[in-house]
């Protein structure tokens, strides 16, 4: 059993960030058309993760012209180059499959509080530090 785990931790990836059911995240796919390869983002709500360690799996469900479409990625797939949080949703429940039913305004998710507030005040200190640079 130590010998499977140890294939696992290997190749699971560490570089990713972490998010929650209820996030909108950005993610950077590698897609291979023929010769070319190309990064194409995919960017929705985190309706579900399931799965641990090296099986995890999420959904991610977005709205393209007036249709539901929804994705499942493996969460250590070398397809994924990068995994971006655009903002923070404040939900309570791991599942979000009841958004399916949801269009326009009632498919949003609220997002949280604390986000917001480090986001509001990671953008003041940007601010203050580039004020600072202006002076010397």
């Amino acid at each position: 059993m130590d010998v499977i785990q140890s294939i696992e931790e290997r190749e699971m990836r560490k570089d990713l960030t972490p998010f929650n059911p209820g996030d909108r995240i950005r993610i950077h796919i590698k897609v291979k058309e023929g010769e070319k390869e190309r990064i194409q983002p995919f960017e929705g709500n985190v309706i579900s993760i399931r799965g641990s360690r090296n099986n995890t799996t999420f959904t991610v469900r977005k709205i393209s012209y007036g249709i539901g479409v929804e994705r499942i990625f493996p969460l250590h797939s070398p397809v994924i180059q990068k995994i971006e949080v655009i903002r923070r949703g404040k939900v309570a429940r791991a599942k979000l499959y009841y958004l399916r039913k949801y269009k326009g305004k009632k498919a949003k998710v609220k997002e949280k509080k604390d986000y917001l507030y480090a986001k509001k005040h990671k953008a003041k200190d940007k601010i203050e530090t580039e004020g600072k640079d202006l002076e010397e």
